[in-house]
């Protein structure tokens, strides 16, 4: 079976302030929410790739990890690492790339990576 990933959600436990901090801490932009009335649902604008969202739950942390391709992840690291809960500091992989890993508000695990070039 072939696939194509095109969607992940991660559940958090406040949306309004999960939303925040996707915005605030990490530079999301908010591309939709859902419902209109009252929003528990909000998705990312993507660059390509899966598209990302989160969602208020019960259920959460979302247990995985989920990984971003950026540009250039030491600017990242130096601008955010102080601000979250770091579960990996920056580092070069044997592979030729750099990432790091954080922890949202939730305990959910997000990893940042710049590609080898």
């Amino acid at each position: 079976m072939n696939t194509k990933l095109t969607h992940v959600r991660v559940n958090v436990k406040n949306f309004d302030e999960a939303l925040q901090w996707y915005m605030t801490i990490l530079g999301l932009q908010v591309a939709g929410t859902w419902p209109p009335e009252k929003p528990n649902y909000a998705h990312f604008e993507a660059d390509g790739g899966a598209t990302f969202a989160i969602m208020e739950d019960e259920n959460y942390p979302s247990h995985g990890r989920f990984n971003f391709n950026v540009a250039n992840v030491e600017e990242l690291w130096d601008e955010i690492k102080d601000k979250v809960s770091v579960v990996e500091e920056l580092f070069s992989t044997p592979w030729g790339s750099k990432k790091f890993t954080i922890r949202d508000l939730d305990g959910n695990e997000l990893g940042f990576v710049q590609e080898a070039k």
